[in-house]
C-alpha cells in the first residue's frame, strides 16, 4: 500500500519515518505547496491514503479533496480552522466510507494508556480533579518565528490550538468524561515578531535579515473547566516557558488514588495514595494493564517516546483500512471536531471575560 505524505517540514518527516517503520506501507512524499503534485497523488490509484502535514489553513481543503477522491485520510491537528469546516469533513468521510484519523498521537504513550485502563478498572475511584500544562519555549523570543504565528496560516488560535488541544484530548480520553464549560484567559506577550526574510524550520532559530510583523495569535492560555457532572480542572498552554521543550504534564485525582504523567519523562508514572506510600512505576509491557500492553513494543528498560506514538496510531489506522469491519482504535475526524468545539468556546470565553458552555 502507498500513502502520500503531504508536507515536507518537521511533521511531514515525522509521519514519513513512522510510516516506513510499519513495514507494510510505502510513503510517497508530496510537497505541501505543490498543488500539481498533490492532484497527481489524488489521481494515482496506487495511493490509498493521504497524510496531511501542512500548515493548518490547508487542512480542510486538502482533506476535502482527498476524501472526494476516495482516499483514506490522516490529518494533523487541528483538523480545520473552524468547527463548521471540521463538521463538513466528518460528514464527508462518513458519506464516502473513508477511514479518517485526526492525529492526536499523544494518547498513545504506553503510560497514558495505563492511566486510562486504571480509570476504567476503577483504580482511581470517582474523578474529582484534573490539572496540568503543556509548556514549550521555542517561541520565547520576539525573533522566534514560525507559520503558526499568523492567523492566515495557523488559524485564529496558536498555543491553545497547537498544544492545548493535545492536553484537552488526553484529559477527556483518559478520564472518559467531557469538558462541559470553561473560562479562558489568553495572552500575546509579543505583539510583534521579527519574521525572517528567508525560510525557517519549525523549532529552529532564525538568523539573517528580518521584517517586523504584527502578531494576532496567543503565546499563552490559561483555562479553568468543569468536567462531567462533578469534576473540576485547570490547565495552561504556553510556548514561552523558558526551559520547557515539550512538556505535557497531566495530573488526575480520584476518590481512591491519583496519577501524574510528564511527557518529558514518558516511561514514568506517578501513583499517589492517601493512606500508603506513593509509587513511581516504569514502563514494562509485562506489568502494564492488559488493555495497555499492545501500546508498548519494547521490553522494560527500553524507552518508547514521541516517534513511537505515531507508529502506534498509524499501525491501527492502516489495520482498519485492511479490515473494513474493524472498529477504529484511533482518534477520528469526530475527535478533531470535538477539539475545535472546545477551542471555539475558549476563544469566546476570553473575548467575553467569562464562563462559556461547551456544546456536546
Amino acid at each position: 500500500m502507498k500513502a502520500a505524505i503531504v508536507g515536507g517540514g518537521f511533521m511531514g518527516r515525522v509521519h514519513a519515518e513512522a510510516v516506513r517503520r510499519l513495514g507494510s506501507v510505502e510513503p510517497v512524499p508530496v510537497g505541501g505547496r505543490d498543488e500539481a503534485a498533490f492532484r497527481a497523488a489524488l489521481a494515482n490509484p496506487g495511493i490509498k491514503a493521504v497524510h496531511i502535514c501542512t500548515p493548518n489553513a490547508a487542512h480542510f481543503p486538502m482533506a476535502k479533496a482527498a476524501l472526494e477522491a476516495g482516499k483514506h485520510v490522516l490529518c494533523e491537528k487541528p483538523l480545520a480552522t473552524s468547527p463548521r469546516d471540521a463538521k463538513m469533513l466528518v460528514e464527508l468521510a462518513k458519506a464516502r466510507k473513508c477511514r479518517n484519523c485526526t492525529c492526536h498521537n499523544l494518547r498513545y504513550y504506553p503510560m497514558v494508556q495505563h492511566m486510562r485502563r486504571m480509570r476504567e478498572d476503577g483504580d482511581l475511584g470517582e474523578i474529582l480533579v484534573v490539572q496540568g500544562t503543556y509548556s514549550q519555549d521555542w517561541l520565547l523570543y520576539e525573533t522566534d518565528w514560525n507559520w503558526r504565528v499568523t492567523s492566515t496560516e495557523g488559524g485564529p488560535s496558536r498555543a491553545l490550538a497547537d498544544i492545548g488541544s493535545h492536553w484537552c484530548d488526553m484529559a477527556e480520553h483518559v478520564t472518559g468524561q467531557r469538558i462541559t464549560s470553561l473560562c479562558a484567559d489568553l495572552q500575546t506577550f509579543h505583539k510583534t515578531r521579527k519574521k525572517p526574510k528567508g525560510a525557517v524550520e519549525t523549532f529552529s532559530r532564525a538568523t539573517g535579515e528580518y521584517e517586523t510583523v504584527a502578531v494576532d495569535s496567543e503565546d499563552f492560555g490559561a483555562v479553568m473547566f468543569r468536567l462531567g457532572d462533578r469534576a473540576r480542572g485547570a490547565f495552561t498552554a504556553s510556548q514561552v516557558s523558558a526551559g520547557r521543550k515539550n512538556r505535557l504534564s497531566i495530573e488526575i485525582y480520584g476518590t481512591k488514588s491519583g496519577v501524574a504523567w510528564d511527557q518529558e519523562r514518558p516511561d514514568e508514572l506517578w501513583i499517589g495514595n492517601r493512606n500508603t506510600n506513593n509509587q513511581v512505576i516504569i514502563k514494562d509491557p509485562a506489568l502494564l494493564k492488559e488493555g495497555a500492553r499492545s501500546y508498548a513494543d519494547l521490553p522494560g528498560g527500553h524507552s518508547e517516546g514521541y516517534d513511537d506514538t505515531f507508529k502506534q496510531v498509524f499501525r491501527r489506522f492502516y489495520a482498519s483500512i485492511e479490515n473494513p469491519d474493524a472498529e477504529p482504535e484511533y482518534p477520528e475526524f469526530a475527535d478533531g471536531l470535538r477539539q475545535l468545539v472546545i477551542l471555539e468556546a475558549e476563544l469566546a470565553s476570553h473575548q467575553r471575560h467569562g464562563w462559556v458552555e461547551v456544546s456536546r
